[in-house]
């Protein structure tokens, strides 16, 4: 049995405030006493409830699964079904067929509209009517392959080969996927639905410049800058990716937003110098995906190749957030571990790797949804 690890000296007086309360919570004279005070019986019943949604989530991300890997939710998008319905159309037996729309609907994913008529429930449309969260959902299969034995994964040397490492190349782009039929269909999706959600943030939080010229380093097939340059039809825009990237990526950018407005870089940003001639430079969930050596490297090269009084712009989940924490470490932390490469930071990480790498001044802008993506924004 392990016992208390002692305080050296004087311990800070939150270190003495964090054991005494939870000496207290653990009490079971506290859980008797709380459960019988009104307001105080509120308070630990919430409490009570999160705990329960930690102890039994992972079985409502397998509900989550199981509704858009065996296609219910297009089933009940026509509904109402019956059950019988239900189980012939996804090969199930009629009461495990309702054993998984009574789950869905624990979920808001279905609702009973009446005796055995099921359709969608609110978060189950949403869900439905967006492709891209469920290829996301379809994805996180090989998070929870490397999960099943967590402390496993984290003893291991974090090159060695996961789930995640071995569908990811270059540290988290599968950008040479020309050639790899259904898995570059499913990295297509998946891009472009973590794009979207990030550029969606962004644009709501912070105003680009109506003229200038924004350059998106390793920005993928271009869902990001698709976004911004619909919203601001002004902007020239550049991107700046592997080759066989911006090949792919170069005519459909110029079909949609003008051949005029789009430059296309073929480069290496950690072995080529970033492209000149920029007011702005936008990092769209790259930083997270390295490690502080290489992510350190980068922003000098972003650094050296914008001019004087010239912008970054950081775009992704960031640690520490209010309101986001478990999004930060718990999802990312564990993700980006399983990628073998990267990690989440906080702002303050951030900004002092930015001072290091020679930006003047770095300031955070806020975003209505933070669990999506937090923003900075430094000036050369």
């Amino acid at each position: 049995m392990s016992t208390p690890i002692e305080m050296a000296g004087n311990p800070p007086l939150k270190a003495r405030w964090i054991a005494r309360r939870n000496a207290i919570f653990a009490s079971s004279r506290f859980h008797y006493w709380a459960a019988r005070i009104p307001l105080i019986r509120s308070v630990a019943r919430g409490r009570a409830t999160r705990m329960m949604d930690h102890l039994v989530g992972f079985s409502y991300s397998q509900v989550l699964r199981a509704c858009v890997e065996s296609g219910l939710l297009d089933i009940l998008a026509n509904g109402p079904v019956c059950k019988s319905d239900v189980a012939g159309e996804i090969d199930l037996s009629e009461n495990a067929a309702l054993t998984l729309l009574r789950a869905a609907r624990a979920l808001d994913l279905a609702e009973e509209a009446y005796e055995d008529g099921w359709m969608l429930g609110q978060q189950g449309a949403v869900l439905q009517a967006d492709p891209g969260t469920q290829a996301m959902i379809r994805h996180h299969r090989l998070l929870y392959t490397d999960l099943e034995d967590t402390l496993g994964l984290l003893r291991k040397d974090r090159k060695e080969p996961t789930a995640l490492s071995r569908y990811w190349s270059y540290a988290g782009a599968l950008h040479g996927a020309a050639e790899r039929g259904e898995e570059t269909r499913e990295y297509s999706e998946l891009m472009a639905a973590s794009q979207r959600f990030v550029a969606d943030e962004v644009i709501g939080a912070y105003p680009f410049p109506e003229r200038g010229r924004l350059l998106d380093v390793g920005g993928g097939h271009g869902a990001f800058l698709r976004r911004v340059g619909e919203a601001y039809p002004q902007l020239e825009l550049g991107l700046f990716d592997l080759p066989e990237v911006v090949e792919t990526a170069r005519e459909p950018l110029a079909g949609i937003l003008g051949s005029d407005r789009i430059s296309c870089h073929p480069g290496n940003f950690f072995e080529d110098e970033i492209p000149r001639g920029y007011d702005m430079i936008s990092l769209v969930r790259i930083l997270h995906d390295h490690d502080d050596e290489p992510a350190m490297a980068l922003l000098r090269n972003i650094r050296n190749g914008l001019e004087k009084g010239g912008r970054l712009l950081i775009a992704e989940p960031m640690a520490g957030i209010p309101g986001a924490e478990p999004m930060g470490d718990a999802f990312f932390g564990l993700y980006l571990w399983a990628m073998g490469s990267g990690r989440p930071r906080t702002k303050g990480e951030i900004k002092s790797m930015l001072h290091e790498a020679g930006f003047s001044k770095a300031k955070s802008v806020a975003t209505a949804q933070p669990v999506i993506a937090s923003c900075i924004v430094a000036n050369a």
